[in-house]
């Protein structure tokens, strides 16, 4: 009989893309080389999706969660969505606590996925806030906390899965990899793969500028820095204005098709700075998420 895979399975191996019009002649003309990597046609439609799947099935095997248990966990959005789809296919109960000025097609897709949601008052203190209370709702004995910010299983996603699909795609011939920076995930264990294969290739991550809102991008205040973040694994930092990610997400959108969130467009303008300074370079961008996740917000239009 023909074996058909589980949507878990299809979790991955997305496409890498070549930018044809954004980079402009004096790129070509260099030789350089810009990809972005479309996390947006994960199932759940983001990067989050590999930790999301990594954190539940590690867990389930350590014998640390079972199906039916309540799962808890803090999200901006797409770390949330992802946890909604793997909670559905497995069989948990999810609680996601998400500060109240944030989208509200992601607020849907969880609930979508039959997700329960807490909103926290953004003036609260957004999600520091909400991180607090995901422990404190454990510490009450209300569920298990995932916790992506201190799991080793979240970077061990993209180690083992994004970090090996960049160094097959481009024939081990990636000079810079560039991500956006929020929980850190990502970033870390990219990072930490490429690096094992080839130690001179550069990781760049995005961060925003002072009274930036870019949705997936974060400076945290020192006292939630993410326990899974180890600054050694990232050799440059570029700050990114909410104004300079909206209008290239504009731009992915117009001019190369792509329709992507903004944190993806952020770490675009910082790979193109970088781009700036190189020649014959292969430079890949993380396209962490789809655009259609922020049409309420009014950035498309």
């Amino acid at each position: 009989m023909k074996s058909y895979p589980t949507l878990e399975q299809t979790i991955g191996n997305t496409p890498l893309v070549r930018l044809q019009r954004i980079p402009g002649a004096a790129n070509a003309a260099r030789g350089n080389v810009i990809l972005g990597k479309l996390e947006g046609n994960n199932p759940a439609g983001s990067v989050k999706d590999r930790p999301a799947l990594s954190m539940i099935t590690r867990a389930e095997a350590r014998g640390e969660i079972k199906p039916g248990d309540t799962l808890i966990e803090a999200t901006s959005g797409n770390t949330g969505i992802g946890l909604a789809l793997v909670a559905a296919i497995r069989g948990y109960r999810m609680l996601l606590i998400m500060p109240d000025n944030l989208s509200l097609e992601r607020r849907a897709a969880m609930t979508a996925y039959g997700a329960e949601l807490i909103l926290t008052p953004a003036s609260e203190g957004g999600m520091e806030y909400a991180r607090d209370l995901a422990l404190k709702m454990q510490a009450e004995g209300k569920g298990k906390v995932l916790d992506q910010f201190a799991n080793p299983d979240n970077p061990l996603a993209h180690f083992e899965s994004t970090g090996p699909e960049i160094w097959r795609d481009t024939g081990g011939e990636v000079t810079h990899f560039v991500s956006a920076m929020g929980t850190t995930g990502t970033i870390m264990g990219v990072s930490r793969y490429l690096k094992s294969q080839n130690p001179a290739i550069q990781v760049v991550g995005a961060q925003p500028t002072e009274g930036s809102q870019i949705p997936g991008i974060r400076k945290w205040p020192e006292a939630y820095l993410p326990a899974i973040f180890d600054p050694a694994a990232v050799d440059r930092t570029e700050s990114v204005s909410q104004a300079d990610a909206e209008a290239m997400a504009r731009r992915l959108a117009a001019e190369e098709g792509i329709f992507a969130g903004i944190s993806s467009a952020g770490a675009l303008v910082a790979a193109l700075r970088v781009a700036e300074e190189l020649s014959n370079a292969t430079i890949v961008f993380i396209v962490c998420d789809r655009g259609d996740r922020y049409l309420s917000t009014g950035v498309f239009n």
